[in-house]
């Protein structure tokens, strides 16, 4: 079975910094796509960033030059540092591979 785990997440003060992990298992981790994503409460789910197996990366414009993803294949593991929070930065945050989503981990940003 897939899974996604996520982990990181926590509280900060504007203009601080977090690094969100995801171990996938289940799946050929190297031979895939993953991607992050987030909701704000009250809000829909909004696509942040996508790293291709070849390591090419992909922002949303919301996110661009402040958060970068980057994988570990030897550890199944895909990473999102993200710097420069914002308090609209405050969701669930959560690690996509196709139509499987992990459990998410909260981000506070106040």
């Amino acid at each position: 079975d897939v899974q996604l785990v996520e982990s990181g997440g926590g509280s900060v003060q504007p203009g601080g910094s977090l690094k969100l992990s995801c171990v996938a298992s289940g799946f050929t981790f190297s031979k895939n796509d993953m991607n992050w994503a987030r909701q704000a409460p009250g809000k829909r789910r909004e696509w942040l960033s996508t790293i291709r197996t070849d390591s090419a990366t992909f922002y949303a414009d919301s996110v661009k030059g402040r958060f970068t993803v980057s994988r570990d294949n030897a550890k199944s593991t895909v990473y999102l540092q993200m710097n420069s929070l914002k308090s609209e930065d405050t969701a669930v945050y959560y690690c996509v591979y196709t139509y499987y989503w992990g459990q998410g981990t909260q981000v506070t940003v106040s």
